[in-house]
């Protein structure tokens, strides 16, 4: 277990940014747990929790997982975005994590749609290196009973963006991982500085979280589209209940995706595991 958690230097970094407020603690259940108990307590947009270890970490649907001690950037942020530019944060995350490890390793990741962070080798095989979980406290402190509503454009949304990001995994990781994912230092040979990665993502991501709230989602958007290598490739979309093959080639203002299937059918996905697939 790592003993030195170095959140006073990840903080003194961060001085002058809205992400100065940032905890870093050796291990918790959840840091997407914890920063929703924060938020439901008020505490101010920009509050970040780090953890060297999380035992009961969530991704998307609900899934589990756990990395190994000290080797991994696990992370959770508190936004308060106006609701019309809140869909854009998972997309402003994943921009702004690729830019930090780009800075700090010296390659830059793919973004694949929706929220994941992969790294394709020569042979065309996709790993997975980081993955991003955004979720919505509406109306704040609800309940399930409360039901949702959806928040007038005057109202903010309360955003717990979550991100974890492989960094110094060991040189043989279990075989079930093998083909899925991938770490950075796999990628470079060498292990690297997970409090510059972290303090390099916060910084860009202050940028142009400020810009989406000053100009809108127009220009992230377009960023987010010349970026995510899902388009334009040959993909497999599985919905549980089906499989559909076709081509991605868009994705909406709401941020979901485009395919045109086999048939020549266009279809639009807002949720789905998609698994990019080999060119012939």
């Amino acid at each position: 277990m790592v003993t030195h958690v170095p959140g006073p230097s990840a903080r003194r970094a961060l001085t002058g940014t809205r992400f100065a407020a940032l905890e870093w603690v050796a291990e918790t259940t959840s840091t997407q747990a914890d920063v929703l108990e924060l938020a439901r307590q008020g505490a101010s947009e920009g509050q970040v929790v780090v953890a060297d270890h999380q035992s009961g970490g969530r991704g998307r649907a609900g899934r589990s997982w756990e990395a190994p001690a000290g080797t991994s950037i696990l992370m959770s942020i508190l936004l308060r975005p106006p609701a019309p530019v809140a869909s854009m944060v998972t997309a402003l995350l994943g921009l702004s994590a690729a830019d930090a490890i780009e800075a700090v390793t010296g390659f830059r990741p793919d973004l694949k749609w929706p929220n994941d962070l992969v790294v394709t080798d020569e042979a065309g095989t996709t790993r997975k290196l980081a993955g991003i979980l955004a979720e919505a406290d509406w109306p704040p402190g609800a309940d399930m009973a409360s039901g949702w509503r959806d928040p007038k454009a005057s109202e903010r949304v309360v955003v717990i963006a979550g991100i974890g990001i492989n960094v110094n995994w060991p040189a043989e990781i279990p075989d079930e991982l093998a083909d899925i994912a991938i770490s950075c230092n796999h990628v470079t040979g060498n292990d690297h500085d997970r409090v510059a990665i972290v303090v390099q993502l916060l910084r860009a991501l202050d940028v142009a979280y400020t810009s989406l709230l000053e100009n809108g989602t127009a220009s992230t958007m377009a960023r987010w589209r010349r970026s995510l290598s899902t388009l334009g490739r040959p993909v497999r979309v599985d919905l549980g209940a089906e499989d559909v093959h076709g081509r991605a080639v868009d994705v909406t203002e709401a941020g979901h995706l485009v395919v045109e299937t086999v048939d020549g059918e266009l279809r639009t996905f807002a949720v789905g595991d998609v698994h990019h697939l080999r060119t012939a």
